[in-house]
């Protein structure tokens, strides 16, 4: 008999304190601008008690050891390890935007070097700078041998290049720049890891941790949104998209877009219902409900969900394989999530990929 495929958690973190350092000296007045952004996004008392709790999590985000014994008490055979979405940068410019990422992306490929058999990795982009996130892409996939890469759900259009008929402001994932990307990501077949940080509504949600609760579910309804209706899927119908969180409030929630599809012409750039799309982008597990990952199940079908926990963080799961296990899914669902559709995507350990 062969042996079975790896349980594979393919949403975890790492936190690259070398990484900070650079990117607070590439661009101090920047560093300044996007920490108030942050503060004045999440108000005071959620800041101080995210601040509390990676103070206390700085092993588990740092320390290898700390960080398979968490794995082994779980049931996690491997981790898909990615940066914290904190070390996006977006706000740099061209030249350290491109030099971080390059920097991330060795980072993590270090950590996995020193446990192939147990890790993988996701590298970084620049998405403020389009035309370079192609070259940070290779430098992830080709030289680091990582998997794919992080992106968040947009990027604030860099100043000196911010052009209202290219978008005004803000870089979406709908915007024509980004189609090098996503063509050389499916050509290399890499994985591409949408996970929000920080959201648009800005002030609105600055108390009661509505920053994190409401806004990254809205931001992965807003980006998949951006996605599926601007033809992206239908222009690369072999992306490997991965949305984190579950994919927030779009999956089951997705006849109103359907019905736009169908009565309003600008809402036509993509070809098929906006429904029919999520069953060509694959979401990690992490909603919280036993309800919620048979909701998510039902819409998207089980061959479209991963295993994921956000370790070590505290909007994560302590016990990602239990959490799963309370949704009552039949059997064959479960072994897919946990481990059979990881295997499918070639989401093993870092080892099977250089055999």
């Amino acid at each position: 008999m062969s042996a079975l495929p790896p349980v594979v958690d393919v949403h975890a973190h790492v936190l690259l304190p070398g990484l900070a350092t650079f990117a607070e000296q590439a661009d101090p007045e920047g560093w300044t601008r996007a920490r108030d952004l942050e503060v004045r996004r999440n108000g005071p008392a959620s800041m101080a008690t995210s601040g509390d709790m990676v103070g206390e999590r700085i092993p588990q985000l740092t320390d290898l050891d700390r960080r398979l014994a968490d794995m082994d008490a779980t049931g996690v055979d491997v981790q898909i390890v990615s940066p914290s979405p904190s070390h996006f940068y977006y706000h740099l410019e061209r030249e350290p935007a491109l030099e971080a990422a390059h920097r991330a992306n060795q980072a993590v490929r270090d950590l996995v070097e020193r446990a192939p058999g147990r890790l993988n990795g996701l590298g970084l982009v620049p998405l403020q700078h389009p035309e370079l996130m192609v070259d940070a892409l290779e430098h992830a996939v080709t030289d680091c041998g990582l998997l794919g890469v992080e992106i968040g759900s947009f990027a604030p259009e860099p100043a000196a290049t911010a052009e209202p008929e290219a978008g005004g402001t803000t870089v979406e994932l709908s915007d024509a720049r980004l189609d090098p990307f996503w063509a050389r990501a499916e050509e290399l077949g890499a994985l591409v890891f949408l996970h929000p940080f920080g959201c648009s509504l800005d002030e609105r949600l600055d108390r009661y941790y509505l920053a994190n609760t409401v806004s990254q579910p809205a931001e992965n309804a807003v980006a998949l949104s951006h996605l599926i209706f601007s033809g992206v899927l239908d222009r690369f119908p072999e992306l490997r998209l991965l949305a984190a969180h579950g994919g927030g409030y779009l999956p089951t929630t997705l006849g109103r877009s359907d019905r736009a599809w169908e009565v309003r012409p600008e809402a036509r750039e993509c070809i098929h219902p906006p429904s029919s799309y999520v069953r060509r982008i694959w979401f990690d597990s992490l909603v919280h409900s036993p309800r919620e990952i048979r909701a998510l199940v039902d819409a998207v079908g089980s061959s479209r969900v991963l295993l994921g926990s956000d370790y070590p963080f505290d909007m994560g799961s302590d016990d990602p394989v239990a959490d799963l296990r309370a949704g009552s899914l039949s059997g064959a669902a479960e072994t897919a999530i946990l481990a059979g559709n990881a295997s499918a995507l070639g989401l093993g350990p870092a080892s099977r990929n250089t055999d």
